[in-house]
Formats: structure tokens, C-alpha cells, sequence
């Protein structure tokens, strides 16, 4: 009889837990962007990537996410990379990006504990405004391998605009 009590309740949870999760916050717009502010006044939008990297040796996948700020009152733009795994990158990684299929190589602060990968300057969000796609890509460590991540930025103008407005400055 308990198991039968323990069963349904551990059902009774999943599906709680499924539905919460899958609740869109109010301050979503176009492209399933997410926003928030934090107290110390850090606006920010973020995406999940479309494609999932592996870990936990292949028994758990994720979506890394791609988060743009800026902080009420400062004229400073950021974006970063959020993943699960960390690099083993202590300061600097090279990123490979790819926008629309424009291919570069830049150099991207590790922060932390290797779980984010960090760009600053309203450069990095510029070159984004007018394009469709990002695809990201770096490498975890020197035997582990690279990851990739791929963005649809569609929304991403408008999420620049709104995340401005909020700290009043200019988009860039």
C-alpha cells in the first residue's frame, strides 16, 4: 500500500515539476527570449541554443544559453555563453563564431568556474542586431573535445531595444 502512496506521489511531483518548467515567464517577446533584472540593476535577455551538447557521459544532454546585459546607469554591453560543463580555460578561450556564415575567431573571457564563457563591449552585440543565426564554438579542454552552440536570433533587435530602454542608454 505505501508503494502505491510513494508511486503517486513521485508521479504527482514529475508532473508538477514538468508543468513548471514549461510555464514562459510574462516577459517573454518574439524568438523566445527571456528577460530579467536583477537587483543590482543587471538587465538581461537570454536564448536557448537550438542543438543540445552531451554530458554526464552521454546520459544527460542540455541547451547551452546565450545572455546579453547591460547594467542600469552604465554604458556597457556584455555577452555570454552559460553552459553546464565547464572549459578548463582558466582566463581566455578562443571562441570560433560564425554569424549568418561570416566565419571568425575571437577571444572570449572565462568566468565562473569555467562555466561561462564571457565578451564585453556593444561591439559584440552590434554585429548581432541584423542577423539571423550564431553558431558558437570552442574547445572544452585539450582531450575533451569542442562544443558547439547554434542560435535563431529572431527577436534579437527587439530584445536589444527593450534590455537599452530598461538601462537607458543607447542600443548599439
Amino acid at each position: 500500500m505505501s508503494l502505491f502512496f510513494e508511486t503517486g506521489r513521485a508521479v504527482v511531483l514529475t508532473l508538477i515539476l514538468a508543468f513548471a518548467c514549461n510555464l514562459a515567464p510574462a516577459d517573454a517577446i518574439a524568438g523566445d527570449w527571456r528577460f530579467g533584472t536583477a537587483d543590482d540593476g543587471l538587465v538581461t535577455a537570454s536564448l536557448h541554443a537550438t542543438n543540445k551538447l552531451i554530458t554526464g557521459g552521454g546520459a544527460l544532454s542540455y541547451s547551452p544559453v546565450l545572455t546579453i546585459a547591460c547594467r542600469a546607469g552604465e554604458p556597457r554591453w556584455t555577452e555570454w555563453l552559460q553552459l553546464n560543463d565547464a572549459v578548463s580555460a582558466s582566463r581566455k578561450i578562443t571562441m570560433s563564431v560564425a554569424v549568418d556564415g561570416d566565419k571568425f575567431d575571437e577571444s572570449w573571457s572565462v568566468g565562473s568556474r569555467g562555466r561561462m564563457l564571457v565578451l564585453d563591449g556593444a561591439d559584440a552585440i552590434k554585429r548581432l542586431v541584423s542577423a539571423s543565426r550564431l553558431s558558437l564554438s570552442w574547445r572544452f579542454g585539450l582531450l575533451s573535445g569542442r562544443g558547439q552552440a547554434d542560435f535563431d536570433l529572431a527577436g534579437f533587435e527587439e530584445a536589444v531595444e527593450q534590455i537599452a530602454g530598461n538601462c537607458h542608454i543607447d542600443p548599439p
